[in-house]
């Protein structure tokens, strides 16, 4: 596996080193000996699917409050996704800014974010699935989410129109929302 450190610190690229033969390609996805070299959350508790149908759908800005926040590994098994990321940590030198990553079936990438950071992504192809591992159990209780277009963090989505997003994503609140806390 290849980590690319983004420049929100603690975020990163992973790569997928593989082998080809003439049976197809093998690589690891996940190694808990490569997290734990680059002092990264080496214990993903949950798997999650998420299956889009249409181009342009988009999910997000969520994230986990306190004492549940997550670390997520995301990677797009099936279509091709633009995955963006916000630093919500206010003691780091990048609080406030944001990254993305176009994750694929066919580059294989992977995206780690780590806890602190809203996470979201929008489908650049019809039938786009993305499969993440999270390091927290989702808890209903503590979940948050920033809009996707709040005019605080400026996020370029790519691709064209956003045709489908859910009402609860389209209404979440502009930063700073009522009660928002992300550390502890």
């Amino acid at each position: 596996m290849i980590f690319t450190e983004t420049a929100l610190r603690g975020a990163y690229i992973i790569d997928i080193e593989v082998y080809e033969d003439q049976r197809g390609y093998f690589g690891r996805s996940w190694c808990q000996q490569e997290f734990q070299k680059h002092n990264l959350v080496d214990c993903m508790v949950q798997g999650n699917v998420s299956f889009n149908f249409q181009k342009g759908t988009l999910r997000g800005m969520h994230y986990q409050a306190e004492p549940h926040s997550e670390v997520k590994l995301v990677r797009c098994v099936r279509g091709r996704i633009y995955d963006a990321i916000i630093d919500l940590r206010p003691d780091s030198p990048t609080f406030k800014q944001w990254t993305g990553v176009e994750l694929s079936a066919e580059n294989r990438r992977m995206f780690y974010v780590p806890e602190g950071f809203a996470h979201g992504f929008l489908t650049l192809e019809d039938n786009s699935e993305v499969n993440y591992l999270v390091s927290e159990f989702y808890t209903p209780g503590h979940e948050r989410g920033i809009r996707y277009n709040d005019p605080a963090f400026g996020i370029e989505w790519p691709g064209g129109d956003i045709s489908v997003i859910s009402d609860k994503d389209r209404s979440w609140p502009d930063y700073p929302a009522a009660g928002f806390h992300i550390q502890k």
